[in-house]
């Protein structure tokens, strides 16, 4: 029962975390993840500071040992050459007094060579762990411009994905249906270029017609009877006649046909073409 639990957790966890993931805002995870890169490097550069700390005062120690070192090294030899003077002037007290001080520096000097040996180990390692500290914390920093660059191309990435997605739904929306209460793009195309065609066909059939015929010939005899009027008024004013253009003159004699054959043809009554057609016969 515990195993199956187990087994339930897991499976439950990765399946949100897939769907998180999936769900998730890109730059909102990026900007998350280079938080976390700089709080890393924040902790690293602490970490390192203490090491570098250490170092040093391991360093300020070496050298304050080192100079009781060299102090209580010229006090040795300050006693030893006391003695040497209380022994020759026969002084046994003093010179059992420097003698004493003189070993006692000694011993000193003694304990202070191996605190100074102990130290320039430790300030070695210390020396060594520093330079290490520092050499990550470079390493880190320049990971971490490594990846603020990144993070600026992948913004533009990210705005430019979004873009062409919006894009690719748009033109994937041109060739789909919309639904029955709203009409699609081809449909609309369809009807505006069969409305188009039947006006434009019947725009044909109307030039085409007899009324249309009829009309341009009474506008001919219109226009032929206006140049006569014009003629008479020269004469009577005794001007020259006028230069006539092109399209006048090809209107007139058309014209002047039309209204000969009316002229020619003589009206009949409808008993009189009934015999007209009986005597043919």
């Amino acid at each position: 029962m515990i195993k199956l639990m187990k087994r339930w957790w897991k499976y439950t966890s990765a399946r949100l975390t897939g769907e998180f993931n999936s769900n998730a805002d890109p730059k909102v995870q990026l900007d998350q993840a280079i938080q976390e890169a700089q709080d890393q490097h924040r902790r690293l550069k602490e970490q390192a500071a203490n090491v570098i700390a250490n170092q040093k005062q391991t360093e300020i120690r070496l050298n304050r040992t080192m100079e009781d070192y060299e102090r209580v090294g010229g006090n040795a030899r300050q006693a030893v050459m006391m003695a040497d003077e209380a022994q020759r002037a026969g002084d046994a007290k003093k010179l059992g007094e420097y003698t004493s001080a003189a070993e006692q520096f000694a011993n000193r000097l003694v304990a202070l060579e191996r605190e100074v040996e102990d130290l320039k180990s430790l300030h070695l390692q210390a020396s060594q762990a520093s330079d290490q500290a520092k050499a990550a914390v470079n390493q880190n920093s320049a990971a971490l411009q490594k990846k603020l660059g990144e993070q600026k191309k992948l913004m533009s990435q990210i705005d430019q994905t979004k873009m062409q997605e919006q894009l690719n739904t748009a033109m994937a929306s041109l060739s789909e249906t919309v639904g029955d209460d709203v009409p699609s793009f081809e449909e609309i195309r369809d009807k505006v270029e069969l409305r188009y065609a039947k006006a434009k066909g019947t725009a044909e059939l109307t030039g085409a017609s007899v009324e249309t015929r009829m009309l341009e010939v009474e506008q001919a005899s219109l226009n032929v009877e206006a140049q006569a009027r014009l003629s008479e008024i020269r004469a009577q004013l005794g001007l020259g006649a006028a230069p006539e253009s092109a399209a006048p003159e090809s209107a007139a004699p058309a014209a002047t046909e039309a209204v000969a054959s009316e002229a020619a043809v003589p009206e009949v009554a409808p008993g009189e073409t009934a015999t007209a057609t009986e005597e043919g016969a």
